[in-house]
């Protein structure tokens, strides 16, 4: 089975080149958060390091149960975490 990369929208396409657009609405991304499934190929992978600041990329193999590993820090972790450190 080929390796699959889980391809997301995180930054907005306001504001890009015309070029920079055209390559994310290649990749099959139109909306914020969307995301979709490619194999592997040097081919994508050319397409996603021109459009790498506005892109997320999960590896793996059949990425679509695969996702990041650990949320990153949210708004109001570490209150979160305060609080939960108080309650022990």
């Amino acid at each position: 089975m080929a390796k699959k990369l889980k391809v997301t929208l995180v930054k907005s396409i306001i504001g890009l080149s015309p070029k920079q657009e055209g390559t994310v609405h290649a990749l099959g991304l139109r909306r914020i958060r969307q995301v979709v499934e490619h194999d592997d190929t040097p081919t994508i992978r050319g397409m996603i390091s021109q459009v790498v600041f506005a892109v997320a990329v999960t590896e793996g193999p059949g990425a679509a149960g695969a996702g990041p590993s650990e949320p990153g820090p949210g708004k109001g972790s570490r209150k979160r975490a305060a609080r939960s450190e108080a309650k022990s």
